[in-house]
């Protein structure tokens, strides 16, 4: 335990272990607020002759006791013990109401000490009063010990000069002008410099090692203010200082209630849809909201899982106040089942006199919980949290929805919540070995070049970055072999002529796979079918490798070149858009000399498809037609009527592999060609073309049937 405190001694008591308020009770603080009060609320049941009564105002006074108490109450509320308060009244001297013991730590005590104080009396003489006193005597406070800083000092032994000593001071006072601030700020600091000597020679007390003074200037409504709100500032190293400008009344009791959050860590809770009985009707019921102040730990999980529903809800000063609101959901049993806790966190109701603040605050001490659900939307609701009281003190339960604390914690592959599974896992494990950072040891060679080693080690983490999808089903060239020679060259500040080479090699190595018609690694999750097309796949392709490529453009001109080799490999010709058009489903990208590679590499099927196709070929040379004429073991003569080109589908030379049915059509028609005699005229003739009738002319040369002696 011993080695626990002297780990953190620093961190055992913060600031807001100490709380000294010093209320001003000074004649000025007599004046009234100017806030009226009914106080005629039997209006209706009044008889004629009665005379109403006329509204009445607080005083800055009561104002400044009433609001100190609310802070006091919450305080005591969330924080039974630790969190302290020493309460001061400042007028031609100093009165201290209570000590720092726990004992005293109530505000029943405060409340029976401020009656006997009574209030501030208007014949005072103003000369003699001071808030001065007030703010000299919380200093001295500040420096005695409590009884858990003696404790941790009996603890810790040795060390007993390292256990912190930090406090704050609030004082609530009618300041002059911000030149009378700055000389309270000026006391403070004198005061602490003059204890901090006397501390540092005595037993009994500590120096202050840091102390924040909180000053809440106080003017009546309807009047101009004559202090300026200024945020935080560092007086000095041991004092920081800040200065609220604040109307009295509810506007002072709202700020004093954001004041308390602040200083002391709270989040508000607002519970939505509580049905409560109406006192005239009691046979119906009416949803209310109450308000509720605990620790912020209560809300943690779910701000960190970024579920939780924040709403704002105006408050009476015109002013936004965030809250969390939850719904009520109504109870079937009296007795408190087991639930799963993460947490237990004190409540305080922020209004506690109102009606529903008080109704939930009996139901609950009778022995009832409450679940408390998240307001959704859509969706099946979730309970979160649980109001239930323990001791005669009620706490808000967080209850465990989401994952168990008690379970093994979730490995990365099953995603934030469970919901993304496709982590590239194994890619950021090589991003994490090809970015790891090694110590450089300083020398005149790294100062010459210009960048230290941290610097170009940042600079290369942001290059390997610009483009790095993190789901495997957000990217195609990540998951694709043929593309990573390109990936990894690509970040590299500048690329060498090998580099490039590299480079556009693979891009053409991505044209031919997109020739050859191959498969692409993309996800089809979501998707209804199959997915995207193949042409859509490719598309998708080249623009993330474009996207990819762009992004490191402005590194060289080499990079630029890479760039305009995938665009140039991209564009496609007038013809391969036509034959596109005619329902083509692939598109020749070669050039001439990688068209002739293929026609040397085409299949063997295709060269007998060729001879059979100079049998079936005739033609007219005047007209440049074609007749075909179809041969088989039984078919007849010729008949005159001719069918032609355009009507037989020939076989046509295949673009890279030959189809199953083109091969299967080209061998059948081989084997019935060879299964009859072929034809005198087609063997003898001259380039697939023979002449008929040779021998109706006579030796002369002359036709025949020019002289009407031939015979049909």
């Amino acid at each position: 335990m011993q080695n626990s405190h002297r780990a953190e001694p620093g961190m055992m008591f913060s600031v807001s272990h100490k709380t000294a308020f010093v209320v001003d009770h000074c004649p000025y603080m007599a004046e009234s607020s100017r806030q009226q009060v009914e106080c005629d609320v039997l209006t209706k049941s009044r008889g004629q002759g009665m005379i109403p009564l006329a509204p009445v105002s607080k005083s800055l006074w009561t104002c400044a006791v009433e609001c100190s108490m609310e802070y006091c109450r919450i305080l005591y509320d969330v924080y039974p013990l630790k969190k302290l308060i020493n309460y001061i009244v400042s007028d031609s001297e100093f009165h201290i109401l209570n000590s720092w013991r726990q004992e005293d730590q109530s505000t029943h005590e405060l409340m029976s000490a401020l009656a006997a104080v009574g209030p501030p009396n208007p014949q005072e003489d103003p000369e003699c009063c001071s808030v001065l006193h007030g703010l000299v005597a919380a200093v001295e406070s500040l420096c005695k010990i409590t009884e858990y800083q003696h404790e941790a000092r009996t603890t810790l032994m040795d060390t007993a000069d390292r256990v912190a000593n930090r406090g704050r001071i609030i004082c609530l006072t009618n300041a002059k002008s911000d030149t009378h601030v700055r000389m309270l700020e000026d006391c403070v600091q004198e005061t602490i410099l003059e204890q901090n000597k006397m501390a540092a020679g005595s037993d009994r007390l500590m120096s202050i090692q840091q102390c924040e003074l909180v000053l809440v200037h106080i003017f009546p409504q309807g009047e101009d203010t004559l202090v300026s709100d200024r945020p935080k500032k560092e007086v000095s190293s041991l004092l920081t200082s800040e200065v609220h400008s604040v109307r009295a009344g509810r506007h002072l009791a709202t700020k004093l209630n954001i004041l308390v959050q602040q200083h002391f860590d709270l989040a508000s809770t607002t519970i939505t849809n509580i049905p409560m009985k109406e006192e005239q009707h009691a046979n119906t019921s009416a949803n209310y909201d109450v308000e509720l102040l605990h620790h912020r730990d209560a809300h943690l999980e779910f701000f960190k899982s970024g579920d939780l529903h924040m709403a704002g809800s105006t408050s009476r000063d015109s002013g936004l106040k965030e809250t969390v609101t939850l719904k009520w959901c109504t109870p079937r049993t009296n007795s408190v089942e087991l639930h799963y806790c993460t947490g237990a966190y004190r409540i305080s109701p922020t209004d506690v006199n109102s009606r529903p603040s008080s109704c939930l605050t009996n139901f609950l001490l009778n022995g009832r919980s409450v679940l408390l659900e998240q307001p959704r939307k859509s969706g099946s609701k979730v309970i979160s949290h649980m109001l239930s009281s323990h001791g005669g003190e009620i706490f808000l339960h967080v209850l465990n929805s989401t994952r168990s604390t008690l379970e093994d914690p979730p490995s990365i592959s099953e995603g934030c919540g469970g919901r993304v599974t496709d982590y590239r896992i194994t890619d950021f494990g090589e991003f994490m070995r090809e970015n790891r950072l090694t110590p450089v040891p300083e020398s005149p060679d790294t100062e010459a070049s210009g960048k230290p080693p941290a610097e170009r080690a940042k600079a290369q983490l942001e290059r390997y970055t610009r483009y790095w999808p993190m789901i495997i089903s957000q990217t195609t060239i990540f998951n694709m072999q043929a593309v990573v020679p390109l990936a990894n060259l690509i970040v590299k500040e500048s690329l060498s002529e090998e580099d490039l080479l590299t480079c556009q090699k693979t891009v053409y190595n991505l044209v031919d796979m997109e020739r050859k018609n191959d498969p692409l690694p993309i996800s089809t999750v979501g998707s209804r079918g199959k997915g995207p097309k193949r042409d859509e796949q490719y598309r998708i392709m080249w623009n993330e490798l474009e996207t990819l490529v762009k992004t490191h453009v402005a590194g060289s001109e080499r990079h630029q070149r890479v760039l305009d080799c995938i665009i140039a490999c991209r564009s496609k010709p007038p013809e391969e858009e036509e034959r596109k058009k005619r329902g083509r489903k692939r598109e020749d990208k070669e050039d001439k000399a990688e068209k002739n590679i293929n026609k040397d590499s085409e299949d063997k099927s295709w060269q007998e498809s060729e001879r059979l196709k100079g049998t079936l070929e005739r033609g007219k040379e005047e007209q440049g037609e074609s007749e075909i004429i179809k041969d088989s073991p039984d078919s007849p003569e010729p008949l005159n009527k001719k069918p032609r080109l355009e009507e037989i589908q020939l076989p046509e030379k295949a673009k890279g592999p030959v189809s199953l049915l083109t091969m299967w059509t080209n061998r059948i028609t081989v084997a019935n060609s060879r299964k009859h005699q072929e034809f005198a005229g087609r063997i003898s003739s001259v380039n697939n073309k023979a002449e008929l009738y040779q021998h109706l002319k006579d030796e002369n040369g002359m036709d025949l049937h020019e002289n009407g002696k031939a015979t049909r």
